[in-house]
């Protein structure tokens, strides 16, 4: 394969031309340094290189003009808005950024090709009145606003431009204007400077005239990159711009048009693959590099051309190990750096002024990667200590002092850069981020394994804050940090990470404008969907679409164009191509393949192959899974045995082994949240908390209404005393909160209300125990020790001279979740009886401890449902019979431990695995 690049300098070589007083103009920078490489190699002697310049780099010299970074631009427009408006009728810079940054994008086209700038804003201003007429006389205040905006858009150009000319400076369009008026005077001055212009496809207006202009006075030769298949086709987008060029430039009616290529029809091996997801094309893209790899093949022919440039670092992470050098030619967007979420929480934060920040986003910066080093001291890191502080004392708000106090003011000086309040004072947060960004750079550069990306990450983000810190220093356009935020997003959205490699070696990645004049042998294009190339119709301008073809400005009709052509042209010197697609259907964009692909396959001059990749959810067994009792687990369960276990650890064996085994062997927790609503469980503990405090006095006497009575009183402090307690630092006096903090009071009230109303029906009600803690040994054959037994009973009491053993439960509990028909089910199914098996378990443990004395009743008082009383367990004969017995015997109790006795065992047996059951 000979190179475009190569076959341009063997003609001028082949026309014996002086290669080193020539002037090549390029589309791009890059396309230079493979231009210098090619001359090298024809080169016999040595000379003094020629002047290559990219197209812009050119119409910049020729313009006079200095381009401005984006920003800038907005700074000054805002500047040029404010000479123009009243100060009563200006927006804030913030809200102004948002159209301004539209219109400059309207500017920018109107004079890169040449549109005469009085007809356009007039024809404009023209159209808005015409959509607004009224058949009122009197224009509302909306209208009038509106009509405005839109014949100011005249004065806001020339004044704008009146600017930036008299400064010397303007944006890519006005260069390009500048540069289309000065052509004249420039070829007077520079006619023996010969200019060689290479691989043009579309031209705007302003580079059509100068280009044209240099050519018809004999300055400059032009080398076109196109195919006869694109030029003989008279529909075919590829050639849609230079076919235009050859039948409308004067030039070429005495000049023959040269430079047509036969290379696309040239056989070629191309592979069309649907593959799903993003993630899925940068790992096909690995697989492709691999086998090209174990085919001894060189790299350096082979390109990777990124339809979409968010897919750059899944593709780096898919590259093979054996891939020895590589060179990527695009930038990496800023947005995507790691490091552009920490400042996005920090603009977050600090947004609005407040001495008090949200836990998560607080956790969430000192958690950062970027951050979390910078807390460690002495080898403590004083980050995990606030995090574990937060969500042990439940913080659901923390000033920056308590921050301090958290980490023992061990990084008094860290905490006030992250989160001392910027006062709503852009420039305190601005100089804020530089200073982090340094402390961040000194801990690396302290750092023997200094990671070189990061340091770039950081010189890029120090030199966004800085142009931010002059522009408002200029300016003070930045009144508010809101304002602050908006134009570091704009300019995070448009700044990249340029990577810097030896374009010459190894495999080459790049965007797809990145490979303008350049081919290779091997091409592996992505996400050739529609949306993506082309990306279809977009219209981020005001100008309508109507009044850009009435004023020959591109359209998205062009602008496809402009992508076909670059497409197909990667294509017409290559041998081998794969063309990648995402076959996920999307939202937005994907699912749908490329109308490129199609053309390929309508055309008929390739053979294409065709895969799709389906993606087959493969179908995982589940395997349940089995945990073997080692000696160190036999050992843990005879330590848990000796301690003792209690009801709700077994009835959490019940429920599922795998959990038992995770929690009482591994002693692995679950994992404490701050809790921003309370929860049940802590609902819960205040409500046996209230109860204790107010029953346990009573022990051993008969409950009175005056009794009860003075409870009523009670409850609200009390309540309140357990809410602080097990609620630590939570707020519970408004939101939901307040109302889970009623609840805890409504239940209480409501069950100290049913006890009154007992009493007053003439029921006798004697306080035996509260909250009594019980422990049992018992002996079971097939373990050689003593297993204890320990549980916390809520209540026992007697009821008209009847024992009950009660339990309390905050949520909802029915009469069947405490009844049983076989004995044998109380330890298989943990849903319907381990309410049954708790309550047994409460009243085997007192009668053997003779707390109590048979028959008793044992039973649930369910708060949510406490209109069905105290809910007795029962004994069934059958699944559709009564129930027969509610009073506890010493039958039921044997028969309860004949299955308790079967359920430890089965614990502490070394030959039963624990098996996880399979959870709904």
């Amino acid at each position: 394969m000979i190179s475009f690049i190569k076959t341009v300098l063997l003609d001028l070589k082949a026309k014996e031309t002086k290669l080193e007083d020539l002037y090549f103009i390029l589309p791009s920078k890059r396309a230079g340094v493979f231009l210098k490489h090619q001359l090298s190699t024809l080169l016999e002697y040595p000379i003094f290189s020629p002047q290559i310049l990219s197209i812009e780099e050119f119409v910049e010299d020729l313009s006079g003009l200095q381009k401005l970074s984006n920003a800038d631009l907005l700074f000054r427009f805002y500047d040029s808005y404010k000479t123009l408006t009243p100060k009563v009728d200006q927006e804030p810079f913030e809200s102004f950024t948002k159209w301004a940054q539209m219109l400059l994008q309207d500017f920018n086209e109107i004079d890169r090709f040449l549109v005469p700038q009085e007809h356009i804003f007039d024809y404009l201003h023209a159209i808005k009145e015409l959509h607004h007429w009224s058949l009122e006389n009197e224009q509302t205040d909306l209208i009038k606003n509106h009509l405005q905006f839109w014949s100011k858009l005249k004065e806001y150009y020339l004044i704008f431009t009146e600017k930036l000319l008299q400064s010397k400076l303007g944006y890519q369009g006005l260069i390009y204007r500048e540069a289309a008026e000065n052509l004249e005077i420039y070829i007077e001055n520079n006619k023996y400077k010969h200019h060689v212009f290479m691989g043009f496809n579309a031209l705007n207006t302003a580079e059509s005239q100068i280009i044209q202009g240099l050519l018809q006075n004999d300055l400059a030769h032009i080398y076109w990159d196109i195919d006869k298949v694109f030029t003989d086709d008279d529909i075919h987008s590829a050639g849609l711009f230079i076919r235009a060029h050859r039948n409308q430039w004067n030039y070429f009616k005495k000049q023959s048009f040269n430079w047509v290529t036969p290379h696309y029809s040239e056989p070629k091996n191309i592979q069309v693959i649907g593959i799903p997801k993003l993630v899925g094309q940068a790992k096909y893209i690995g697989q492709i590099l691999e086998d090209i790899s174990l085919h001894n093949k060189e790299l350096k022919s082979v390109a990777i051309v990124l339809g979409e440039e968010h897919l750059l670092m899944p593709v780096l992470n898919s590259i093979p190990n054996n891939v020895p050098q590589l060179n990527i030619t695009m930038g990496l967007p800023l947005k995507f750096v790691p490091l552009a979420s920490l400042f996005e929480q920090l603009f977050s934060i600090h947004r609005h002024k407040t001495d008090k920040f949200y836990f998560k986003d607080i956790i969430d910066i000192v958690s950062h990667p970027s951050i979390y080093n910078l807390f460690e001291i002495n080898h403590k890191n004083s980050s995990n200590a606030i995090v574990e502080h937060i969500q042990k004392n439940n913080l659901v708000y923390v000033t920056t002092q308590e921050l301090k106090q958290i980490a023992n003011n061990t990084s008094d000086e860290l905490i006030e850069l992250l989160f001392h309040s910027w006062e709503d004072k852009p420039k305190i947060g601005l100089v804020n981020c530089l200073n982090i960004i340094l402390r961040i750079k000194k801990h690396l550069s302290e750092n023997k394994n200094i990671n070189r990306l990061e340091l770039e990450y950081l010189y890029r983000f120090n030199t966004l804050f800085n142009q931010l810190l002059e522009l408002n220093y200029n300016y003070g356009y930045l009144n508010s940090v809101s304002s602050a935020y908006s134009i570091y997003r704009e300019l995070l959205s448009v700044e990249t990470l340029d990577f810097k490699g030896e374009p010459l070696e190894g495999l080459q990645v790049m965007g797809m404008l990145e490979s303008r004049v350049l081919d290779f042998e091997t091409v592996i294009i992505s996400s050739v969907n529609e949306g993506i190339l082309p990306s279809g119709k977009t219209n981020n301008s005001f100008i309508p679409f109507d009044v850009k073809i009435e004023n020959n400005l591109p359209t998205y009709k062009e602008k496809d164009a402009v992508y076909t052509y670059h497409f197909f042209r990667l294509l017409q010197r290559a041998k081998n191509v794969y063309i990648l697609y995402n076959t996920e259907v999307d939202a937005l964009k994907g699912g749908e393949k490329s109308r490129f692909i199609t053309q390929l396959e309508i055309e008929r001059i390739h053979h294409i192959k065709h895969y799709v990749i389906s993606q087959e959810v493969p179908v995982i067994e589940k395997k349940l899974q089995h945990i073997s009792k080692t000696q160190s687990v036999l050992d843990k369960l005879k330590d848990l045995s000796l301690k003792g276990f209690s009801p709700s650890s077994l009835t959490n064996y019940i429920r599922n082994p795998i959990d038992f085994y995770y929690e009482k062997i591994l002693e692995i927790k679950e994992f404490e949240d701050v809790e921003e609503t309370i929860a049940a469980n802590t609902l819960g503990s205040v409500i046996h908390n209230t109860l204790e405090d107010f029953y346990k006095p009573l022990e051993g006497n008969f409950l009175t209404l005056e009794h009860l009575n003075t409870f009523k009183s009670k409850i609200e402090k009390k309540v309140t005393k357990h809410f602080k307690a097990l609620y630590k630092y939570g707020d519970f006096t408004q939101g939901k909160n307040l109302i889970i903090f009623e609840i805890a009071q409504r239940y209480i009230s409501n069950f100290i209300n049913s006890e009154i109303e007992s009493l007053k029906l003439g029921n006798e009600i004697k306080i035996i125990a509260i909250e009594t803690n019980n422990t049992i040994e018992l002996k079971i054959e097939g373990i050689d020790f003593n297993v204890k037994l320990t549980g916390k009973v809520d209540r026992v009491d007697q009821f008209n001279g009847v024992t009950r053993v009660i339990d309390y439960k905050s949520g909802k509990v029915e009469q069947n979740k405490v009844e049983l028909v076989n004995w044998e089910d109380l330890t298989t199914d943990y849903n319907k009886y381990s309410k049954s098996f708790q309550v047994l378990c409460y009243a085997y443990m007192m009668h053997q401890k003779r707390k109590i004395q048979l028959p008793v009743e044992a039973g649930i008082i369910s708060f949510k449902n406490l209109n069905a009383g105290f809910l007795k367990f029962g004994k069934k004969q059958s699944a559709f019979s009564r129930i027969k017995e509610q009073l506890i015997a010493e039958e039921t109790l044997n028969n309860f431990e004949i299955e308790l006795k079967k359920l430890i065992l089965e614990i502490c047996n070394p030959d039963i695995d624990f098996i996880e059951k399979e959870m709904d």
